[in-house]
């Protein structure tokens, strides 16, 4: 039997994972973005936005899922993370479904908020990072660590040892 530690890795960690995540989707939005161009014969970036939009977020929930679900992403991997349920077992997809749509919070109240404004491409990155930062030191008022959105999926992240070789 497999002893999982169940502690939360540090949150510098999490957030080096975090960063490199974002940096590893610019690959995934690039390849979608030129599939929905193709199949849709967009010519225009502004053409058919919202539908883009939509398209993305299903390919995140897919990827995401499929990988969550798996335990681990590539960025994760990379930094010996592991997603698990609150008893330390591999997430199913219903879970990890759930952990994606929660996971938006990084993302969604600062959005929300620059909604009704005009604002410039520099206030809005400013207003994003701020709560990206909020929400990352909100973990260390959750009694386990754990980032907020894991806490109400079920889910936490745990360190996870690298394979051999």
């Amino acid at each position: 039997m497999i002893v999982v530690d169940l502690r939360a890795p540090p949150l510098l960690r999490r957030m080096a994972c975090w960063l490199y995540e974002g940096m590893l989707m610019f690959g995934v939005v690039f390849i979608s973005g030129y599939l929905f161009s193709t199949l849709s014969q967009t010519r225009n970036a502004m053409d058919n936005r919202h539908a883009l939009q939509a398209f993305l977020f299903v390919v995140f929930g897919i990827y995401f899922t499929w990988f969550w679900a798996k335990g681990q992403t590539l960025a994760m991997k990379t930094w010996n993370i592991r997603v698990v349920d609150r008893q330390g077992q591999p997430l199913t997809q219903a879970r990890a479904f759930l952990r994606y749509v929660l996971s938006w919070l990084w993302f969604l109240p600062a959005l929300a908020a620059q909604a009704p404004f005009t604002l410039s491409g520099g206030e809005s990155a400013l207003i994003t990072i701020g709560w990206v930062v909020i929400w990352a030191l909100l973990s260390r008022l959750q009694p386990q660590r754990q980032f907020w959105h894991d806490a109400w999926a079920g889910t936490r992240l745990v360190p996870s040892m690298p394979l051999s070789r």
